[in-house]
């Protein structure tokens, strides 16, 4: 079993940057897949972005391609989403994954694939 902690979230305007981490603690992290997901006021939770255990591979909304970038360290037991040219649309509560399986996309990219949840942090960007 693992525990996430997410970090880093806040209040920035459009344009500007941000970097979540995903603390692990509680297992063994370099054998989870982790991803991004993140939940808008009123709506479900959509997939951003998920790395493999290794950090060879790794899938971007295409909301986000292009602007965000998902990694890892393993030797820290964190994941990070880097988050550039942030726009209001991007404002949400983002929550950080491990899943124990990589899969094809159709899997990697949804909320029941994963099997641990951090408790969020909040983003708002403000235009």
């Amino acid at each position: 079993q693992v525990q996430l902690a997410e970090s880093g979230g806040g209040l920035v305007q459009a344009g500007d940057s941000l970097r979540l981490s995903c603390a692990a603690s509680g297992s063994a992290f370099s054998i989870y897949n982790m991803g991004w997901f993140r939940q808008a006021p009123g709506k479900g939770r959509e997939f951003v972005a998920t790395i493999s255990r290794g950090g060879a591979a790794f899938y971007y909304a295409d909301s986000v391609k292009g602007r965000f970038t998902i990694s890892r360290d393993n030797g820290k037991n964190t994941a990070y989403l880097q988050m550039n040219s942030l726009n209001p649309e991007d404002t949400a509560v983002y929550y950080c994954a491990a899943a124990a399986k990589w899969g094809p996309i159709t899997s990697i990219t949804s909320t029941d694939w994963y099997d641990y949840w951090g408790q969020g942090t909040q983003v708002t960007v403000s235009s």
